[in-house]
C-alpha cells in the first residue's frame, strides 16, 4: 500500500536515525533475489567505500513535500472522474473479441481479470486504441486493447523503465542525489538512472546498499500511480531539482505532463508503468559510471548506475551466465589475441587495423561495394575537410559541433566531417538534374570523425575515427515505397549472410518537427506500405521520429541475444530544402521539385559492425570473412617445398593461406593452427608428397579428408553471390 504524507514524514524521521538499510535480506536463499552481480563480473575499486554525508536536511524536507503535493493533485483528479457519466464502452480485444465496460471507471486490469486470472497476474502493460496505457488507468470510450506480458518486447521494455524508478528511489532515499532520468537501455535489455551526487563517485562496493533499499520498495508491493499536471503544478513539485526543472522548462507548451509516484518517489516521466513493485522479483545493479548531463561535456557530471531485473531467479542467473560468456568474447580481448587491431593513447579512439584485421575490414566494404553494383549504387568520393559554412547551411553548426573536430585555416572556421549527407547534397546540387535521373543513389566510404568525450570511447563500438556504408537516395516522393523495400531487402540480405535475426520499428512524427503534417502523413504511409510488404514483422513507435523525417529503426540479435543498433534508414525532407536541391520535373517546362533524401547505412560503423561479428562468432571466423583461411604444415624440412607448391596454388586464386615453416613438431603445428582459429590446416608429409596429395583438417572436426593435388589444384572461385556461403574446400572436398 501507499504511505500518506504524514506517515513518510515520519518513516523518513526514523530513517534519518540510522545510518543505512540492513542489508541481510539480500542473499541469495531469500525468496526475493535482489543482489549485485558477483564481483568476477565487476571491475572492483581498489578503495575502501567511504560513507557518503548525504544531505539529510533535503531528504526529510523534499520528498514529504512532494507527496503532499501529489495526494492533493491526486484527490482533486479523482473527485473530477466520480463527476464523469459512467456511459457503457465497448472494448476490442485482437480477434474481434468484444467486452462490455464503463467509460472512466473500467481498466484494462479489469478486462485482464474478466478474460483469465493468469492474464491478469502477469499483465504488465497495454495498449489502448494504439497508445501505451497503464494496466489500472480507467478507459476514456470505446477502444482497441492488447495486453502485454513479460514475453512481449513491450512488456519487457516496461517492466525494465519501472525498474528504474525502483532504483531511483533507492538512490535518492540512500544518497540524497538530485535524480535526472532513467529509462530502459536501448540495448534491449536492463536500465539505469543517471543522478548527482556531488563528490561522491559510485561504484559496486555501493551495491549492497542500493539492492537493499530497492528490496524495501519491492516488498512493499507500491503502487505505481499516475497525474495529469500544468507546467506550473510540475515545476512547484521539482522546485529543488534543478535536471527536472529544466526539462519541464524544454517541454512544448501543449505537452501533457504526467508524474508518476511509488513509495517514496515522485518522479517526473511520461510512463507507462507495471501495477507495482512486486512484479519485480530479481534485481541486480550492474555496473557504474560516469556521464554528462545531456550528454554535454561542458555540463554537470554525473553517475549512471546500470541495473537489470526479471519477474523470476532463473531469468537473472540465466543473464549473468550470459555476461559471463559475453565476457570471455570481448572483441577488445579477441583483437588482441588473434592480432586483428590495437589503439594508442596518441590517437585515443582511433584504432590501428592491423594485416589480419585490415583483411576482414576490406571483406566487409567488398560485399557491400559488389552489392552496390548489382543494386544500381554509384560509389563516390567525398571531403573529408569542409569549411564551417557548409555546417551552417546544414544545421549542424548550430546542433551538433560540439561533436565535430573544429580548427581554423587562413582565419576561417573548417570541421572534419561527422557524417557525409551534406556532402552528397553539394554532390547532387552541383550540376542540373533531371527526373529521369531519379533514383540517385550515391554511398560513400569516407573517413568520419567524431568528437566523442574521452569517458564514452568504448572500443571499436564508440570510435572518433571510423567508415560507414553510407548512402543517400534522391527520389521522387512516388518512389520512397520502391526504394524502402529495396533497402530493406538489402538489409535482410546481409544479416541473413551474417546469422543475424533483427527487429523492425516505424517511428513517427514527432512533437517537434519541420515540415508540413501533409507531407509526413504521405511519407509515413508509403513507409507502412514498405514494411508491410517486407513480410517482416514490425512494430509503430508513435512520435519518436526524427524531426527532420520519419525513419525506421533497425535493431539486430547476435549470438548472446544482445541487441545492437547497425543499420539506419530515415526520410529527410529539410536537408534538401535547406540545400535548395530541385530536379527538372515531368510534364510542364520549367517545373521544378523538390527531391526527397533517403539517408540509409547497412552496416553502419564498420568499426562497431567489426566488433559486433568478432564477438558473435566468438572469434571463428567464417571462410569467406576468415582473415586465416588456411594454413599448410609440413611434417618436415624434406615437404616443406611440396607445402610452398601448395599455398602458391592456393594463394593465386585469392584466398589467405600460410605455411608453418617452424621447426615444431607437427602435432604442435596443427595444435597452433587450431588456436589460431584457421579455417583448414592442410598437412603434407612424404607420403603426400610422393601421391600429390594433402591431407585435410576442417577447423573443430576431428576428421581428416585426403585429396588428390589434380583435384585440389583445380580450383575455381564458387558461383555463389561474392563467393559466399560455398566454403572453398567443402567444395573440393564434394568434388574428391
Amino acid at each position: 500500500m501507499q504511505l500518506s504524507s504524514k506517515t513518510w514524514t515520519a518513516a523518513f524521521s526514523f530513517l534519518l536515525r540510522r545510518n543505512r538499510y540492513s542489508s541481510s535480506s539480500s542473499s541469495l536463499s531469500a525468496p526475493l533475489l535482489l543482489r549485485p552481480i558477483p564481483s568476477l563480473l565487476l571491475h572492483r575499486s581498489n578503495h575502501a567505500m567511504v560513507p557518503h554525508p548525504k544531505d539529510d536536511a533535503y531528504l526529510a524536507t523534499v520528498i514529504p513535500k512532494r507527496i503532499k503535493l501529489f495526494e492533493a493533485i491526486q484527490a482533486q483528479q479523482r473527485a473530477h472522474l466520480q463527476s464523469l457519466p459512467s456511459d457503457p464502452i465497448k472494448i476490442t480485444l485482437p480477434g474481434g473479441q468484444e467486452k462490455e465496460g464503463k467509460r472512466w471507471i473500467t481498466s484494462p486490469f479489469d478486462i485482464a481479470r474478466e478474460i483469465s486470472k493468469s492474464l491478469a497476474s502477469n499483465a504488465l502493460i497495454s495498449e489502448v486504441n494504439g497508445v501505451l496505457w497503464d494496466m489500472n488507468r480507467p478507459l476514456e470510450g470505446d477502444c482497441t486493447l492488447k495486453i502485454f506480458k513479460f514475453e512481449d518486447e513491450v512488456g519487457r521494455d516496461t517492466f525494465w523503465h519501472s525498474s528504474a524508478h525502483i532504483l531511483g528511489q533507492a538512490l535518492e532515499v540512500e544518497y540524497g542525489c538530485k535524480l535526472c532520468i532513467g529509462p530502459c537501455t536501448t540495448r534491449g535489455e536492463g536500465f539505469y538512472y543517471d543522478a548527482f551526487y556531488g563528490d561522491l563517485g559510485l561504484n559496486d562496493e555501493h551495491f549492497k546498499e542500493i539492492v537493499s533499499a530497492a528490496e524495501k520498495g519491492v516488498k512493499d508491493k507500491q503502487p505505481f500511480e499516475r497525474i495529469e499536471v500544468s507546467r506550473e503544478q510540475a515545476l512547484e513539485i521539482f522546485s529543488d531539482n534543478q535536471f527536472k526543472v529544466e526539462i519541464i522548462n524544454d517541454l512544448p507548451a501543449d505537452k501533457t505532463i504526467t508524474v508518476y509516484r511509488c513509495g517514496p518517489l515522485v518522479d517526473l516521466c511520461r510512463g507507462p508503468h507495471i501495477p507495482n513493485t512486486s512484479f519485480v522479483k530479481a534485481f541486480a545493479c550492474l555496473k557504474a559510471s560516469s556521464a554528462y548531463w545531456r550528454g554535454n561535456k561542458d555540463r554537470e557530471s554525473l553517475q549512471r548506475v546500470y541495473g537489470i531485473s526479471y519477474p523470476d531467479k532463473k531469468s537473472l542467473q540465466l543473464y549473468i551466465q550470459r555476461l559471463e560468456e559475453a565476457k570471455k568474447y570481448d572483441h577488445r580481448l579477441l583483437g588482441t589475441k588473434q592480432e586483428l587491431f590495437f589503439c594508442h593513447p596518441l590517437s585515443p579512439g582511433s584504432w590501428f587495423f592491423l594485416p589480419n584485421g585490415a583483411r576482414i575490414y576490406k571483406k566487409l566494404m567488398a560485399f557491400i561495394q559488389n552489392q552496390y553494383i548489382e543494386r544500381g549504387y554509384h560509389e563516390v568520393i567525398s571531403p573529408n575537410v569542409y569549411n564551417m559554412q557548409l555546417w551552417e547551411t546544414s544545421g549542424h553548426a548550430t546542433n551538433y559541433k560540439e561533436n565535430m573536430f573544429v580548427f581554423e585555416i587562413e582565419k576561417q572556421e573548417f570541421g572534419l566531417k561527422p557524417m557525409n549527407c551534406p556532402g552528397h547534397c553539394l554532390m547532387f546540387q552541383h550540376r542540373v538534374r533531371s527526373y529521369r535521373e531519379l533514383p540517385l543513389r550515391l554511398a560513400d566510404f569516407g573517413v568520419l570523425h567524431r568528437n566523442e568525450a574521452s569517458g564514452a570511447l568504448t572500443g571499436l563500438t564508440r570510435v572518433r575515427r571510423f567508415q560507414q556504408d553510407d548512402a543517400h537516395i534522391f527520389c521522387r516522393e512516388s518512389q520512397v515505397k520502391d526504394e524502402v523495400k529495396g533497402v530493406l531487402e538489402f538489409i535482410q540480405y546481409t544479416y541473413d549472410i551474417f546469422g543475424f535475426t533483427f527487429d523492425l520499428k516505424l517511428s513517427t512524427r514527432p512533437e517537434k518537427y519541420l515540415g508540413d503534417v501533409a507531407t509526413w502523413e504521405k511519407a509515413e504511409a508509403a513507409l507502412t506500405e514498405a514494411l508491410n510488404e517486407s513480410g517482416k514483422p514490425w512494430q509503430l513507435n508513435e512520435g519518436d521520429g526524427a524531426f527532420y523525417g520519419p525513419k525506421i529503426d533497425i535493431s539486430v540479435s547476435d549470438a548472446l541475444n544482445r541487441k545492437f543498433q547497425c543499420a539506419t534508414l530515415q526520410l529527410d525532407f529539410q536537408l534538401p530544402t535547406r540545400f535548395e536541391l530541385y530536379y527538372s520535373a515531368e510534364g510542364e517546362e520549367g517545373k521544378r521539385e523538390t527531391p526527397v533524401m533517403i539517408h540509409r547505412a547497412i552496416l553502419g560503423s564498420v568499426e562497431r559492425m567489426f566488433a559486433i561479428l568478432l564477438e558473435h562468432y566468438k572469434g571463428k571466423w567464417p571462410f569467406w570473412l576468415s582473415p586465416r583461411q588456411a594454413i599448410v604444415c609440413p611434417v618436415s624440412d624434406k615437404s616443406q617445398p611440396y607445402a610452398l607448391e601448395v599455398r602458391n596454388r592456393i594463394h593465386q586464386a585469392g584466398y589467405y593461406v600460410d605455411v608453418d615453416t617452424s621447426d615444431r613438431t607437427i602435432q604442435k603445428k596443427v595444435r597452433e593452427a587450431q588456436m589460431a582459429q584457421y579455417n583448414y590446416i592442410l598437412v603434407v608429409g612424404e607420403e603426400e608428397v610422393k601421391t600429390g596429395q594433402v591431407s585435410l583438417r576442417v577447423r573443430d572436426k576431428g576428421d581428416v579428408t585426403v585429396m588428390s593435388r589434380k583435384i585440389y589444384f583445380n580450383i575455381s572461385r564458387p558461383k555463389l553471390k561474392l563467393s559466399i556461403r560455398i566454403l572453398l574446400f567443402e567444395e573440393c572436398s564434394k568434388q574428391s
